[in-house]
């Protein structure tokens, strides 16, 4: 679908994109957008490498993105497309409710993470939320991020120990960049990218990704 932008002189309205490779998932979740009050379905994308092409021209405030997408995953559409839509809201719909696509997913980018079987209503109500500056998830999955933050509270007593080089890489780490690009940002080699990565995981104990960016919001000694 091409993107259709709303009339400019209704700035009100949420607009909202959706990649979603199901045809009938697709066409539910946008009827569900066109009929609801103050809102326009701008974009619809049946892969990531179509959105993130095509989405810059919609510029959504909110983006409705599945995980299970062919070829690019959803998390990584995500990843990809907060850089060019910095202003952009994203909202996970899926069926996984596990720590790691959670996890991922946030660190990616995304704002809020709902389940496949929200109601319309409950999907209305959390558009506006993450619209209006709220983090709408399942309340199972807002469980499951509650559970894994407080089960790595020991381990945040070591980040005071990390340097502002190591909070610099951890901060990128969180947000979902590939070590390749770390190394870019950061003038480094990527061995040494590797070996930054061992001593953040000695020092916060944990034992990958999704762990230290579990923690990352909660770091005493965290560098913006």
């Amino acid at each position: 679908m091409e993107c259709n932008p709303p009339d400019p002189v209704q700035p009100s309205i949420i607009t909202v994109a959706v990649v979603e490779d199901d045809e009938s998932v697709r066409e539910v979740l946008t009827s569900w957008i066109q009929k609801a009050e103050g809102f326009a379905c701008v974009g619809q994308y049946a892969d990531a490498e179509s959105a993130v092409v095509r989405m810059v021209d919609c510029k959504p405030s909110v983006a409705l993105v599945d995980i299970n997408l062919p070829g690019l995953s959803g998390i990584e559409c995500v990843r990809r497309l907060k850089l060019l839509l910095p202003e952009t809201q994203f909202v996970m719909v899926t069926v996984y409710e596990d720590s790691a696509h959670i996890f991922d997913a946030l660190a990616a980018g995304a704002t809020g993470y709902l389940l496949k079987r929200t109601t319309r209503e409950a999907l209305i109500m959390a558009l506006r939320d993450v619209h209006a500056g709220g983090s709408p998830m399942t309340s199972n999955i807002a469980r499951k991020v509650v559970q894994a933050l407080q089960q790595s509270k020991p381990g945040v007593k070591a980040a005071a120990e990390l340097s502002k080089r190591e909070n610099e890489l951890l901060a990128l780490l969180a947000q979902g960049y590939l070590y390749k690009e770390i190394a870019g940002l950061m003038n480094i080699r990527l061995p040494t990218v590797n070996s930054f990565v061992r001593r953040i995981y000695e020092k916060l104990h944990v034992r990958s990704r999704t762990q230290a960016a579990a923690l990352y919001a909660d770091l005493p000694g965290r560098h913006d």
